[in-house]
């Protein structure tokens, strides 16, 4: 038997884990680095972050992943040489975390790694018959495995989309095996580029999780930031809070056949970058308008169609704990907007649960490699609300 196969064998029948789990998000700020022991698989899993770090990416990282992602029209040369090079470049910030954190490779079971997604396309976006839904996330496992001497998970996303989803969001299974508490409904919302939310049902009956994309959360305030204030996000709800929302934009912006279609349902910069912005002010007569005034009404669009989305979907008399994590929950404008139209739900962080509310999205990832590994049972609800019952992850061996 190859010995990384034995390996690998050896690692299923531990008691206890360390896998890194890796993210890099459509914001591009930096990869999340979290370290995490594990125990157990399934509605059995028990996890404790140990180390957690973001790296941030420089400006050249930032560029070279600009120069593809969410672009119709790119070099394939480029994405040919970004792949085993975002790869490369990952596995550094791995070593250095390590050393950082005083660790050797050997140490370690697994990586699992998202990857960088560089398009998002399920068939509701581009509405072309013959084919199915997509997605492409870069970043090569082999390449990872290879550099840090670590076993590999990668890729997570094609099995989702092989069996029957979108591709995305993930979230249901790492927040189903993690988060669930009998007797409470929790609402595990992620504000990252795009906002997406779980629904915990406190009966932990499977067929009653609930994941879905909502639309923007930081992708197009972002996106306006760095085009105009030449800063990459609004730190502190600054700008939006010099400006006045202006209800025509808000109006034209909420506007789009993507919020008519029902849940769950997936998005992403394909559909809400600058493009759009562009044509619900031509829309609404609001191109001259101050740009604090866009960026204000931008994070009242966030919010709103978070908030239409969790009502659509738990009833308005439905009693929840909402925790919230990603990096709009730093913004302190749009999650008083949230809460303000939400008072009958109790609002807390990932952190009143134990993991740290950046780290919650590469902790998720190392929940998938974990339950591939070493799971791999467990029925989430017989593919109902498009999520399927399927274990992800490809598996890089190195050496």
């Amino acid at each position: 038997m190859n010995k990384q196969i034995e390996s690998l064998f050896r690692i299923a029948q531990k008691k206890d884990r360390l896998i890194i789990g890796l993210m890099s998000g459509t914001s591009l700020d930096g990869l999340d680095v979290a370290l995490c022991r594990f125990c157990g698989s399934g509605m059995e899993t028990r996890i404790e972050l140990l180390r957690f770090r973001t790296v941030p990416y420089d400006t050249d990282f930032k560029d070279e992943i600009k120069s593809v992602f969410s672009r119709e029209t790119v070099s394939l040369e480029k994405v040919c040489l970004l792949n085993p090079w975002i790869a490369m470049r990952h596995a550094q910030m791995i070593l250095d975390s390590l050393r950082q954190w005083g660790m050797s490779p050997h140490q370690i079971d697994l990586v699992a790694s998202h990857g960088q997604t560089i398009y998002h396309t399920p068939k509701s976006l581009h509405r072309k018959e013959k084919f199915g839904n997509a997605t492409l996330q870069i970043g090569d496992g082999d390449h990872l495995a290879q550099a840090t001497g670590i076993i590999t998970l990668s890729d997570f996303r094609q099995k989702h989309i092989a069996g029957g989803g979108e591709g995305a969001p993930l979230a249901a299974y790492g927040d189903y095996l993690i988060f669930s508490k009998k007797g409470e409904n929790r609402v595990m919302l992620n504000i990252g580029g795009i906002a997406n939310f779980t629904y915990l049902p406190g009966s932990l009956h499977a067929n009653e999780v609930f994941c879905t994309d909502v639309g923007p959360g930081n992708t197009l305030m972002d996106a306006y930031m760095q085009k105009y204030f030449g800063k990459y996000f609004d730190e502190g709800a600054a700008i939006a809070m010099q400006g006045q929302v202006n209800q025509p934009l808000l109006a034209a912006l909420k506007d789009h056949t993507f919020f008519l279609q029902p849940f769950p349902k997936t998005t992403g910069p394909e559909l809400f970058n600058l493009g759009y912005l562009q044509r619900a002010q031509h829309q609404s007569g609001t191109t001259d308008i101050r740009k604090e005034d866009v960026m204000a009404t931008l994070n009242r669009f966030t919010a709103d169609m978070i908030v239409v989305a969790i009502k659509e979907a738990l009833q308005a008399n439905a009693s929840a704990s909402i925790f919230s994590s990603g990096g709009g929950m730093h913004n302190p404008q749009l999650m008083q907007h949230i809460q303000q139209q939400l008072p009958q739900y109790h609002f807390l962080i990932t952190a009143d649960l134990g993991i740290h509310p950046d780290a919650k999205e590469a902790v998720l990832f190392a929940t998938l490699a974990n339950e591939c590994v070493c799971g791999g049972r467990t029925n989430y609800g017989d593919n109902r609300n498009g999520i399927p019952s399927v274990s992800m992850g490809k598996i890089s061996l190195p050496g």
